[in-house]
């Protein structure tokens, strides 16, 4: 069920019988010059309605610009600043509440949300509002993200490649995926600029890769994307299942010792 597309007679029943919502979350920044802006977004949405498809449960709409500045470089960029996303997401999840929705799945698709989608939910959690837990897709699956690719990257890579290939082929630029490889940092964990003495150095993307990607992109194709969006979205899936079947009570903050 997406919420957009319903009338308020028919939520109400809904919130009636439920009390779980997917929230799908991204962002609108570069992904190299192959991949539209709307990578990410694109991605958590196409996961979130997929997984309320198969069962039932309510899709919201996308927020599809997110904690992004260290893109900021790069034409189209677009960001909130971190403590205005994170005001903005525990806002709209408090309008679900409202509605009687106490369990949230944030089905997020970029890096740069997570430790704040993380301190949005331990907000609703310690006000014993509601339990929002963050869901990032390439984390439900790394065996798989690893079998698949040498060199996967963790941005604009052919892990993400691979997937906007499936669900968006004509965004694509299929004809741009070795001068992204060539123009990009391909074996991101060995990079030596990375980290100082332990200390990691960089804050933006264009300090270690000057087409904004990451990975070997020549690597990715459709079919896998379409084995990864399968997995993934099966995960999702019983995530949902598993967090529907829990007693409120249980998911709230233990009583101090």
């Amino acid at each position: 069920m997406y919420l957009a597309d319903e009338a308020w007679p028919d939520l109400e029943t809904y919130f009636d019988e439920e009390s779980l919502a997917l929230v799908p979350l991204g962002s609108t920044e570069q992904h190299g010059p192959h991949l539209p802006e709307g990578t990410d977004h694109l991605i958590a949405e196409a996961f979130a309605r997929e997984a309320a498809e198969r069962t039932g449960y309510l899709c919201t709409p996308t927020i599809t610009v997110g904690v992004s500045p260290h893109h900021r470089q790069f034409d189209g960029t677009m960001w909130a600043d971190a403590p205005v996303f994170r005001d903005y997401v525990e806002s709209i999840s408090r309008n679900l509440t409202y509605h009687g929705i106490d369990r949230i799945v944030y089905v997020n698709a970029h890096g740069g949300n997570i430790e704040h989608l993380r301190e949005v939910g331990r907000r609703l959690r310690d006000s014993r509002t509601a339990y929002a837990i963050e869901w990032m897709w390439n984390d439900s699956i790394p065996d798989l993200v690893e079998e698949v690719f040498a060199q996967p990257g963790p941005h604009g890579g052919p892990k993400e490649t691979s997937l906007i290939q499936h669900l968006h082929p004509h965004l694509v630029h299929d004809d741009r995926l070795e001068a992204a490889r060539d123009g990009g940092l391909v074996d991101w964990e060995n990079h030596p600029g990375a980290v100082q003495n332990g200390a990691r150095t960089f804050y933006d993307a264009i300090d270690n890769t000057d087409n904004g990607v990451l990975g070997d992109q020549t690597d990715a194709s459709a079919e896998k994307g379409e084995r990864l969006f399968e997995a993934a979205t099966d995960q999702l899936v019983q995530l949902c299942e598993w967090l529907a079947t829990r007693e409120f009570a249980a998911l709230m903050p233990k009583d101090h010792v």
